[in-house]
């Protein structure tokens, strides 16, 4: 695809000097893409867009530091070489393609270009190694599935098979192997893929904004405490309930967090889906769970609120900023006052770990704001779990510790993966006790919720699944938490009765939302205090999983060693769109 690429441009332009100023997007990139090649074992992609046009000139200045000069050198460096290579692309004449050999080419290219065009409208044949695994697939039982069609569908369908009639598909032989992920991976030519597709993105957010633009909530906060006040929202990735000692767990894999005398942990809560694009928007905002598979939602999430009460917000994530998966997340992560995306290695072994966010929470807490809230966005417990850990957490052995790509689908590792899993909740347990440390030494008014956005499967028994996106209780059951500074439980007493009254009840992610405002003493019109654990008219509600249809998770049975979610009775039908 890349030599196509420079072959394209080359026989259209017919002289380098001519198109020489096309690459000077490559050329101000080449220091990005190298730095990212070295440290993340990976090029520019559509986040990596993301985070530099989120980042103030302030930010990256901080995140330099003493290395900016180096920057700009390496910067002053590419532009010269950028007008010295033109400057020698003009002079020299030798690189011109002058002869019929460009025409060939030309002819050749627009040939492809002809027939790409063909078979996208007319269609292409399967090859025939398709067809018998079609066969194969029907012999064995398999079903394909079936996707509900209106009459605009039919009236496509209809044309299609008219056009059909006309010409034939092109064969399969002679389809031409071009796709968008392909071209994206070449270089330089990749980056008008990237750049579009961050544009696609940013569009989407702006239509998903404008849709919740004119929303507010009329939030203030009722006890106008004069005090400064510090409330931290830690979101937590792929973390199971069970693997936590401070729930009964055999391994210590929370040692610090024990020893903390103002946590609550709430044993019994439930995400209603286990996906972090689909699960994080009912945990921020008043999302209901069985609206979670649709795309959007008209209103804002708990940081509006809390700018509204006269908070400054901040949201340190070290998740992605942009991508299909992301941007669910991202939507509500620009309604803050500073939103900041810190990993540039993705899900890879290079990414950061969390403490990343240590340094941005601590300057975040000395803001010389009144009152904020802080939210963090952890990398957790992802997989690969053994990179999410330095190699002092790495206690449980055998371990996949230093092994970059293990065979996952592979039960032979189960043991590594199971201790690669508890260690990475050890770190959490450290970097929480961090985060706790950090509020503690501020010697303001402040108080921590975490709750993690879905669990994991782990070959549990005899259950053959792994990671995440299954019907299992290990997926919906999460770990959640609350400290509270001493300061807090002086000025509200009742709030802390009422959340250890509440330790063992019945709650989901949808509580979250009231349940933060309500930990900050924060109120509005439209508030649901019956949702609020920390509210004297809480009442349990339904809770709704995503588990063939949307289940009832506490009328429902447990099925073999994975804990599949078996509804009792009927389900409620899923909207999707």
């Amino acid at each position: 695809m890349e030599a196509v690429s420079w072959v394209a441009v080359w026989s259209v332009f017919k002289r380098p000097a001519w198109f020489h100023f096309l690459l000077l997007p490559a050329f101000l990139f080449l220091p990005v893409e190298l730095y990212l090649q070295v440290y993340y074992g990976q090029g520019i992609s559509t986040h990596h867009l993301g985070v530099l046009a989120e980042t103030s000139p302030n930010e990256a200045l901080e995140f330099l530091g003493n290395k900016v000069w180096l920057l700009a050198a390496a910067l002053s460096a590419v532009v010269t070489w950028f007008f010295l290579t033109w400057r020698a692309a003009l002079r020299a004449r030798g690189l011109d393609w002058s002869d019929y050999s460009r025409w060939v080419a030309l002819g050749l290219l627009l040939l492809g270009l002809a027939t790409w065009t063909y078979g996208n409208h007319f269609g292409t044949h399967e090859p025939a190694s398709h067809v018998v695994d079609a066969a194969a697939a029907q012999e064995s039982g398999e079903e394909e599935e079936v996707v509900e069609t209106d009459d605009t569908d039919v009236a496509n369908a209809v044309a299609a098979s008219a056009d059909e009639e006309v010409l034939p598909k092109l064969p399969a032989w002679a389809s031409i192997p071009a796709d968008k992920t392909s071209f994206g991976s070449s270089w330089p030519f990749g980056l008008v893929t990237h750049a579009h597709d961050f544009w696609t993105e940013r569009k989407y957010l702006a239509e998903l904004s404008d849709k919740s633009r004119s929303f507010r909530f009329g939030a203030r906060q009722d006890s106008a405490q004069d005090q400064p006040q510090v409330v931290v929202m830690v979101i937590g990735e792929s973390s199971r309930f069970d693997r936590w000692s401070l729930n009964g767990y055999k391994r210590e894999t929370n040692p610090l967090l024990k020893t903390e005398t103002n946590l609550v942990s709430l044993s019994n809560v439930i995400t209603a889906v286990s996906a972090t694009r689909l699960s994080v928007p009912v945990l921020v905002s008043r999302k209901p769970a069985t609206q979670s598979l649709k795309a959007g939602f008209s209103e804002k999430s708990f940081l509006t609120a809390f700018k509204e009460a006269g908070f400054k917000t901040f949201w340190l994530s070290n998740q992605m900023s942009f991508g299909q998966f992301d941007t669910p997340v991202s939507v509500f992560a620009e309604e803050a006052h500073v939103a900041q995306f810190l990993n540039l290695g993705g899900f890879t072994d290079r990414s950061n770990l969390d403490d990343v966010l240590l340094a941005p929470l601590h300057s975040a807490i000395a803001d010389a704001a009144q009152k904020k809230l802080i939210v963090l966005h952890t990398l957790g417990n992802h997989w690969n779990y053994s990179h999410r850990y330095p190699k002092e957490f790495d206690r449980w052995q055998p371990s996949l510790f230093g092994v970059s790509h293990p065979a996952y689908t592979d039960l032979q590792i189960k043991t590594q993966l199971n201790n690669s899993y508890d260690n990475s909740i050890l770190y959490t347990d450290w970097f929480l006790s961090q985060v706790i440390d950090g509020l503690k030494k501020s010697d303001q008014l402040t108080s921590l919720m975490y709750v993690a956005d879905h669990g994991q499967t782990l070959y549990d028994g005899n259950c053959s699944l792994a990671f995440h996106g299954h019907n299992t209780q290990y997926e919906f059951h999460v770990p959640a938490l609350v400290w509270y500074s001493d300061r807090y439980m002086a000025a509200y007493p009742h709030k802390v009765a009422q959340l250890v009254r509440r330790k063992h009840a019945r709650l989901s992610t949808e509580n979250v939302f009231h349940s933060l405002l309500d930990m900050a003493d924060i109120r509005y019109t439209t508030e649901q205090l019956e949702r609020s654990f920390f509210s004297t008219k809480f009442k349990p509600h339904k809770r709704y999983v995503d588990s063939y249809g949307w289940t009832d998770y506490d009328r429902a049975s447990f099925k073999g060693d994975c804990r599949e979610v078996i509804a009792k009775g009927k389900t409620l039908p899923q909207e999707r769109h």
